[in-house]
């Protein structure tokens, strides 16, 4: 997990650093100052940090044999992604009915593949979660293998620090 987590930071970074190269280069609108809407998105990046916190309870819950304990954490962790997912599809086609679509100008095309393939590993993470969830249901998920929930755990905190680099770059610094 470790080295794909590396790979992760590599690609994360030329997409961020994509982002950077190519901000304020756009020759026409909409611009970001036009669009963005920071107490919604703000709102939306607690929801997303605030998942990490469930997902370290789950692990802990698991650590102590705690199954339903297991089972509410990764089900409040799933479901606050899915939060932060929906909130991202609600920005994305508010952004595309002021005019901003991937081909628009820079800012649309950098904009969007940065937050769309972060959008799809937070979406991934969702499922890895539904599918633990599940699977502790069943009784599959005890304390002797907790380091299944502990990687998936890294896996989380990785796409939440990725949003807070994200965050922080794209929509707070201009």
């Amino acid at each position: 997990m470790w080295l794909f987590l590396a790979s992760e930071c590599l690609f994360f970074g030329s997409l961020i650093a994509t982002y950077l190269i190519y901000r304020g280069r756009s020759t026409v609108g909409p611009y970001p100052d036009e669009l963005f809407d920071i107490p919604f998105t703000s709102v939306s990046s607690f929801v997303l940090i605030m998942s990490s916190v469930s997902m370290v309870l789950a692990l802990a819950a698991i650590q102590r044999g705690d199954r339903r304990g297991l089972c509410i954490w990764l089900l409040t962790t799933a479901l606050l992604g899915i939060t932060f997912i929906s909130g991202q599809v609600f920005e994305f086609t508010e952004f595309y009915r002021e005019g901003l679509t991937l081909e628009t100008n820079l800012f649309g095309t950098t904009f969007f593949v940065l937050t769309g393939f972060h959008g799809a590993h937070v979406t991934v993470g969702v499922l890895i979660l539904l599918s633990l969830f599940v699977m502790a249901l069943r009784g599959r998920l005890t304390a002797e293998n907790s380091l299944v929930i502990e990687i998936a755990g890294l896996y989380w905190h990785f796409v939440d620090i990725v949003w807070i680099i994200i965050f922080t770059l794209v929509y707070l610094i201009d």
